[in-house]
């Protein structure tokens, strides 16, 4: 369970988030979504423990959250961080080496499904191809949290499929939770559970996507494109 409990954040006299207390339930797939600017992504950082609230708390299956959080939390950014002169081999060593639950056959098997070849250095793939090699190093650790911060961005319908397709595969949602944020709303809607909108910074709605669509005959999307024109 992930607990945000009146949380703000500033950076310096800009409010990002602001009196924010959130519950986010285990074995869901959540997407906190909102314009740019919103604070979607530093949401995502707060709860990975890559920044820490100006006031409140943020808490992962009851442990306040801090550095150490990396233990239990999976994030991934939407920039590339790797060495250029690494290959994908060389970086499923790496996170072997760093993550006690990282699991490298696990990684293989992701890798074969994304269609791409260990061997190959990082520099060296396609955006598209740099794309799906994050997802499955990501999706080979075991921890309990995965956050994934816009991981569609820019990549081309086929390669959102492949990588929709991995999060189906080979995510176990009896013990994980993924809390993904997107402007992808169409391609990631058909996986949702949860949606959190967020707008100035604050949480505009939390909804159960099944009873969104049941009783108010409503989409995440067009919900969205309602808060966005101050319709709802």
């Amino acid at each position: 369970m992930i607990q945000l409990d009146h949380v703000t954040k500033k950076f310096g006299d800009v409010t990002a988030l602001k009196d924010v207390s959130l519950t986010l339930e285990k074995g869901k797939i959540i997407g906190v979504l909102g314009a740019n600017g919103s604070g979607k992504s530093t949401l995502l950082k707060l709860i990975a423990g890559l920044v820490s609230p100006t006031a409140g708390n943020v808490f992962v299956d009851g442990e306040k959250v801090t550095r150490k959080i990396s233990s239990k939390v999976v994030y991934l950014s939407e920039l590339d961080v790797y060495y250029d002169s690494f290959t994908v081999q060389d970086m499923i060593e790496f996170y072997a080496s760093q993550f006690s639950d990282f699991r490298t056959e696990k990684a293989r098997n992701i890798l074969a499904f994304m269609q791409i070849d260990p061997s190959k250095k990082l520099k060296q793939l396609s955006k598209g191809g740099r794309g799906r090699a994050k997802i499955a190093f990501a999706l080979a650790r075991e921890a309990p949290v995965l956050l994934m911060d816009e991981p569609l961005s820019g990549l081309d319908p086929m390669v959102r499929e492949s990588i929709i397709k991995g999060l189906v595969s080979f995510v176990d949602l009896e013990r994980q939770t993924i809390v993904v944020t997107t402007h992808e709303i169409n391609e990631i809607e058909p996986l949702l559970d949860e949606a959190v909108f967020l707008r100035d910074g604050m949480v505009a709605e939390h909804v159960h996507v099944d009873e969104l669509r049941e009783t108010n005959r409503d989409s995440v999307a067009s919900r969205l494109k309602k808060m966005d024109k101050g319709e709802e």
